[in-house]
């Protein structure tokens, strides 16, 4: 390729020609002609001169060809631009706006390839430099060919990382929200169900619907917290496109994630809540597993399935969960010695009371890990039923009021339906001596399945109660107790969770729910 540029011996040839037809009279100091001197030859002009003449006409036309031949190079010159990617030459083109061209119909295919993803194409930093040349031909095809060959292009997308490991990613912030809301709101459906409600404006206001609002936000839970047990983020990322992942498939990977079965072997010593702590699962995980268990009944040798579910993701919920329960009304005794011993007459009805119960409820992907107790309020006060009862020879007879057997006593474990089973009384911690709930006869003292060490009393009243798990019991068959008598020492005992006390209450045989007389 030849390159055009300014030619100067054109003007140099001329300015020769000039000089030489140019007279060359003599001036004096001002420039005027002076005239020849007596006997001096007047002076013959240079271009007069047979030699001189001839020179002259080849230089003539020497400077007429020049002249025409500059026209024609400039006729012929040629502009183009050299193309550079991140400072690298790729080659020629006519005109910048064809790699414009290319770079504009690059980026609508890459975009077309993935319609769904935010694509980007890489072309770098394109740079040019202007250029002119003698009948130049620029390469344009071929530069635009090794350029498109140049651009490659990547997928926009958002990584979710757990923990410090990736895992997976999405098209974008809104989708990797709307999956973590997702895995949420699967142990929480109250997250989704507020989202929605708080979409709807409420133009009207119904007092009977309020009513029944606050009836059921009293007798339900109420969700006070969700959270990821681990530490959940999000960062941009460019990727390639065939590594974005649908939603639904990184939802599923996060709440499924892998399952790896475990067998136990029931060692000595060994109790469910004890098999749960070691394995860091909750004791519902083995009552699901092993339908076979009944009154936490396991013993050596049995083997239990633990397999459990372990997803990429840990949702921990509290809940408020509050019931308004109705217990009996307190039975008030007056004794009268004028009546035989086992005969009585009521002299007012009693009315049964009513009182809410708070508990505090926390999961781990929908599966209990503590309750407790954490207030209680009476709705509707009892009307104490009176009775008038003979005193002649009568020993052990309860008041029908039961005090607490366990001093700073807390709840670990309430009454009625627990892992699908039924739980026949309370589980309770605190001070390690057991005392009579209220005055009785010791009905039993030693043994029972499932129980371990336990004491019944009876209270000569209709009630009796049971105290069982003990380490161990000071009192024997037939002993009459009065209120608030040691009985016992907490223990774990029979097949027991821990040290705490299992307390029961029956009237004429029916079981009771011993927080309704506490």
């Amino acid at each position: 390729m030849t390159v055009f540029s300014p030619k100067d011996r054109f003007r140099k040839t001329w300015n020769l020609v000039n000089q030489y037809f140019r007279p060359t009279d003599p001036q004096d100091s001002k420039g005027k002609k002076q005239p020849p001197s007596t006997g001096e030859k007047p002076h013959t002009p240079m271009w007069k001169r047979k030699p001189v003449i001839l020179t002259a006409g080849v230089l003539v036309v020497l400077a007429a060809a020049g002249i025409g031949g500059t026209g024609y190079v400039q006729a012929n010159t040629v502009d183009y631009y050299n193309v550079y990617k991140d400072g690298n030459m790729v080659g020629s083109v006519s005109d910048p706006t064809e790699v414009d061209q290319l770079i504009k119909q690059q980026t609508e295919e890459v975009k077309k390839s993935n319609p769904n993803l935010n694509m980007v194409l890489d072309a770098g930093e394109i740079t040019y430099s202007g250029e002119s040349g003698f009948k130049a031909e620029p390469a344009t095809e071929e530069t635009l060919s090794k350029l498109k060959g140049l651009l490659t292009s990547h997928a926009e997308g958002v990584e979710l990382v757990i923990d410090g490991k990736v895992a997976g990613i999405v098209k974008d912030q809104e989708t990797a929200d709307a999956i973590l809301n997702r895995v949420q709101s699967k142990y929480a459906p109250q997250l989704a169900a507020n989202k929605k409600s708080a979409e709807v404006t409420t133009l009207s206001y119904s007092k009977a619907a309020a009513e029944k609002k606050k009836t059921e936000a009293s007798n339900g839970k109420k969700l006070t917290g969700v959270k990821f047990v681990e530490e959940v983020k999000t960062d941009a990322v460019a990727t390639d496109p065939a590594k974005i992942m649908d939603a639904n498939e990184l939802y599923l990977k996060l709440v499924k994630g892998s399952v790896k079965p475990t067998k136990y072997t029931v060692q000595k010593g060994d109790c469910v809540g004890c098999i749960a702590d070691k394995f860091n699962i909750s004791e519902q995980v083995i009552y699901d597993n092993n339908g076979w268990i009944e009154q936490d009944m396991i013993k050596e040798g049995d083997v239990l399935d633990l397999t459990v579910l372990q997803p990429e993701l840990t949702v921990k919920t509290e809940e408020r969960a509050t019931e308004t329960i109705s217990y009996e009304a307190p039975v008030e005794i007056r004794k009268s010695d004028a009546m035989k011993l086992g005969e009585s007459r009521v002299l007012t009805e009693g009315k049964s009371g009513k009182k809410t119960l708070t508990y505090r409820i926390v999961k781990q992907n929908g599966k209990v890990v503590t309750e407790e107790l954490v207030d209680s309020q009476v709705v509707v006060k009892p009307v104490a039923e009176v009775v008038l009862r003979g005193t002649k020879v009568i020993l052990g007879e309860g008041t029908g009021h039961f005090a607490s057997p366990v001093s700073g006593w807390s709840l670990s474990s309430k009454f009625g339906k627990r892992w699908g089973r039924m739980h026949k009384g309370i589980d309770m911690t605190g001070g390690k001596t057991i005392m009579a709930a209220d005055n009785g006869v010791v009905e039993f003292v030693g043994q029972k399945t499932g129980y371990g060490n336990v004491v019944i009393i009876n209270h000569k009243n209709g009630y009796k109660t049971l105290y069982g798990h003990l380490r161990s019991f000071s009192v024997k068959n037939g002993q009459i107790l009065e209120k608030g008598d040691k009985l016992g020492i907490m223990g774990s005992t029979g097949e027991s969770t821990g040290v705490h006390l299992h307390f029961e209450i029956t009237k004429s045989g029916v079981l009771q729910n011993p927080l309704k007389y506490l």
